[in-house]
């Protein structure tokens, strides 16, 4: 990327907080983004321009709401460029209906994040005290943790304005302030209550790092090339308990990865009908280890053609070997504890000894016994937890679970039936057969930091240890007791309650914000009016374990589903199409593409974060390579409109900031056009158009256009193609360049002989009038169109344009966020008005075909550059190319 740094221009009229800027000071020659972008936001803010109560004051409201809810980022951290996608793709939304009439809301939050918070959070404690969380009590380690979330949180609202994300402040929630607590708590209560949530023993997915289960979304799965280890893992002979004999001696191979767990093995599995074994089917085997006998079954899941055929079964470690244990009535044994040591059920030769070390003591055991057999290499998906990075350990723990399946069904049929509509449609297949193979939901975790679970363990009179748990739950202590009381009919002062210390999964809250954010289970009048949400936009990765939970949940708890449609963007990845990972150095803070920032305060930036040593090396060397002189000023506008630029429904996005840069320099061409209308403009009026006139007004009708079918469509990118093109070719290219010589006062730029063909008066007072009024109609209408995507760089413009009109300057809250938006119905009475004849205007079928015949008639009749133009198929009554931004 080829850059010069520009010059950075300040605004310097002192403006307190939340005055409107001044307009009326010089127009400064250049574009520049610090200029530009001072002072607004906390203007629109102060004035409640973001609020639904401002649409009691737009003389074009409409009977229409609109109301989504941002996907809250996690606390941990600040945003990168893939929010900053969410942020403008969703901004561009809610301004383009708020500017329509609607009353909108658009609600901004954080999300707790509860594994991810507390890792960040334990890791600092570490390194600036050297302490462990289980040196804190609970309640220390958690004053801790709403400390970061303070400091982090505000962090991440500054980042959504600076970006300028039109979120109604008034109504920011946090998952875990006490509004939102309150839901968590009846949500848990009611699906309780109902026989959705219950607790059981279950296999889930086990971080040994953190102790604790973890959710899908945290497990990565690691590509790689393992041994595999051919091991005799038990000799054969059929040995029932009421006969001491033996048929024929011999033994059975089975393969693993993993032979540190094979001393929780519980049988061996073949296929029914691989010819190897066919003799053996229903005999037993003894343990090399623990003399166990193990039932030698059969299941159609074993995979004849991998290793030997012949499969240890380990219930407790594996999720397939689980199932299988269902299917068999197998036992589980557990041989690996929370903490990634062996149990006490391997013997005292492995007791306490890390897994993996373990794994090379039975290797070692195997091949002193004579029964190892071998090895060979194996390519293999490892999980890996993405927050501590340890392998994951399947593992049997007694959790809390959500019955999933009539939801999930509930789920299908909406969408089914047209109820929710998922765009891309393409999408719906994908939904349809995740759910419909979905399993139960765990929901615990054994952490502090989050939504402790409102259950408790209760502990009746004369009961002793053995007997089985007894669980009851409320929505406080008290109303558990009571529940207690009246269940097991004992006295309530005679129990003894012990609030279950895990908490619940952070996508349990998260499935419950686009209502609880509204103040359920309270009936308030927001819930009224806006609920279910018109939309969610979201990121695609996020299909499963937060848009089909939220659905599921908002279905179950209110009765509705909680928005109409789901639009479902594609990931952000950098120039060369790889996945944004600290790691590699190629995550970008979007306010660094903002603002600029140097080579060396990026490098920096990776020394403060997380990252081990080698990661760091990495990273750093990632950054020298992409970005030798650090990235320049590009402004919020830029980033916006050239985020907004890609088809984001469809395949990844690959963003390269050049790509940002070249939207700055538009930036600068609109800013250049505007300085040259200014300094044209005198009295307008509404004098009958000439051809030329007449072309860039039809040319901007189609434009109106098609951003009318782009945004009903949700399709931006053509919205922005559509704005780009007629702003830099039909507007500067031509019209502009035509009407130069129209507007000069030198009478020598006649001698081109060419503006006769456009214009009858060389030069005329009223040719001037004319085309001062066309220039002004089509910037001001450019500028309302850009206004979802530029709103800092269209607000100063247009500020500047409405001076001229004797209402604005001072501290007048007209503002372009509130205009219109402009409508290709109220365009075409204005093109006939200011044409002067009574033109049978007909609506253009396509983009392509934007004039009326007489208009398109005499473009074409026309000689001199009008016919060049239109031989070259430069003007409208061809197809013009969209440039790519």
């Amino acid at each position: 990327m080829k850059w010069s740094e520009k010059e950075r221009i300040a605004y310097s009229v002192s403006t307190p907080p939340g005055e409107k800027k001044d307009t009326t000071v010089p127009f400064p020659s250049s574009y520049s983004p610090e200029y530009v972008e001072t002072s607004w936001y906390q203007w629109w803010e102060k004035e409640g321009f973001f609020t639904p109560e401002i649409n009691d004051r737009l003389p074009h409201a409409v009977n229409h709401s609109f109301s989504m809810c941002i996907p809250p980022p996690n606390v941990t951290g600040t945003l990168h460029l893939g929010h900053a996608l969410t942020v403008a793709i969703e901004d561009a939304l809610v301004r383009w209906r708020r500017m329509q009439g609607y009353k909108v809301l658009w609600v901004p939050g954080c999300d707790h994040a509860g594994i991810a918070t507390q890792t960040v959070v334990e890791r600092r404690l570490f390194r600036e005290r050297g302490k462990r969380r289980q040196d804190l009590s609970r309640e220390d380690f958690l004053k801790e943790v709403w400390t970061w979330k303070k400091e982090k949180g505000e962090e991440i609202y500054h980042q959504l304005r600076e970006l300028g994300a039109s979120l109604d402040w008034s109504r920011a929630c946090f998952t875990m302030d006490p509004v939102r607590h309150s839901a968590v708590t009846e949500a848990f209560v009611r699906l309780c209550d109902s026989g959705l949530i219950y607790r059981s023993e279950g296999l889930v997915n086990w971080s040994c790092a953190l102790e604790s289960a973890i959710s899908d979304i945290e497990v990565d799965s690691m590509h790689v090339w393992v041994v595999i280890l051919l091991h005799v893992c038990c000799s054969l002979g059929f040995l029932p308990s009421f006969l001491l004999f033996s048929l024929l001696d011999g033994e059975v191979a089975v393969s693993t990865t993993r032979p540190e767990t094979m001393l929780g093995d519980v049988a061996i599995a073949v296929h029914p009908e691989d010819p190897r074994y066919q003799a053996v089917h229903g005999k037993q085997c003894r343990h090399p280890f623990s003399d166990r006998l193990l039932p030698i079954i059969t299941d159609t899941v074993v995979d004849m053609e991998l290793g030997t055929g012949a499969v240890k079964v380990t219930p407790a470690h594996d999720h397939t070997d689980f199932l299988l244990s269902q299917r068999h009535s197998l036992p589980r044994l557990t041989v690996i504890g929370g903490d990634g040591t062996m149990t006490p059920l391997c013997g005292q030769w492995l007791e306490g000894v890390k897994r993996f070390d373990a794994r090379e003591q039975v290797m070692d055991a195997l091949t002193e016994k004579m029964l190892f057999r071998g090895k060979r290499d194996h390519a293999m998906s490892l999980p890996v937890c993405s927050r501590s990075g340890d392998v994951i350990e399947p593992m049997v723990k007694k959790q809390w679970f959500v019955r999933c399946g009539e939801m999930a069904q509930r789920a299908i049929q909406a969408v089914d039936e047209g109820q929710l509509e998922i765009i891309p449609h393409f999408y719906t297949k994908t939904w349809s057969s995740w759910l419909s193979n979905i399993s139960d939901w765990c929901i615990s975790r054994q952490l502090w930091w989050g939504h402790q679970i409102p259950a408790y363990r209760v502990t009746l009179p004369d009961s002793t240890d053995t007997q089985e748990e007894v669980w009851v739950w409320g929505r406080s202590e008290e109303e558990a007791r009571e529940r207690a009381a009246g269940k097991y009919g004992v006295a309530a002062d005679t129990i003894t309650l012990t609030q279950d210390p895990d908490v619940l999964d952070t996508w349990f809250s998260s499935g419950l914000f686009p209502f609880a954010m509204l103040g359920w289970p309270q009936q308030t009048s927001d819930l009224r009016q806006f609920y279910p949400n018109t939309i969610l936009e979201t990121g695609s990765d996020l299909i499963f374990f937060w848009v089909a939970r939220m659905v599921m949940l908002g279905t179950e708890l209110t009765g509705q589903l909680p928005f109409k449609q789901v639009l479902l963007h594609s990931l952000v990845r950098d120039k060369h199409g790889r996945k944004m990972s600290k790691s590699l150095g190629n995550v970008i803070d979007p306010l660094d593409v903002i603002s600029g920032i140097s080579l060396e305060r990026l490098q920096e930036k990776v020394k403060e974060g997380n990252l081990d040593p080698r990661e760091s090396m990495v990273a750093m060397e990632a950054q020298r390579k992409d970005f030798p002189k650090g990235i320049p000023e590009c402004g919020t506008d830029a980033l916006r409109f050239a985020l907004c630029s890609y088809k984001a429904q469809g395949e990844d996005i690959s963003l390269s900031v050049s790509q940002v840069l070249s939207c700055r320099h538009f930036c600068n061409k609109m800013w250049q056009t505007v300085r040259f209308t200014l300094g044209v403009l005198e009295d307008r009026g509404t004098s009958p158009l000439n051809s030329m006139d007449q072309w860039v007004c039809s040319r901007l009708y189609s434009t109106v256009l098609q951003c009318e079918q782009g945004f009903e469509r949700y399709e931006l990118h053509s919205v922005t193609a559509a704005l780009h093109s007629f702003w830099l070719h039909s507007l500067c290219d031509i019209y502009l360049e035509c009407i130069k010589p129209v507007l000069s006062q030198d009478s020598g730029a006649w001698a081109l002989g060419q503006i006769d063909t456009v214009h009858t008066g060389r030069g005329s007072q009223r040719e001037k009038q004319v085309v001062r009024a066309v220039l002004y109609h089509c910037v001001c209408v450019s500028l309302a169109l850009l206004s979802p995507f530029m709103p800092f760089l269209t607000e100063e413009l247009w500020q500047r344009l409405y001076l001229l009109r004797g209402e604005g300057g001072g501290r007048s809250v007209a503002s372009l966020c509130l205009q219109p938006y402009p409508q290709s119905s109220q365009l075409v009475t204005l093109l006939l008005v200011m044409s002067g004849e009574d033109l049978p205007y007909n609506r253009p079928t396509s983009p392509q075909s934007s004039l009326s015949q007489p208009i398109a008639d005499s473009l074409s009749t026309d000689g001199g550059i009008v016919r060049s133009w239109c031989n070259s198929g430069s003007c409208c009554c061809h197809p013009v190319p969209v440039p790519q931004v």
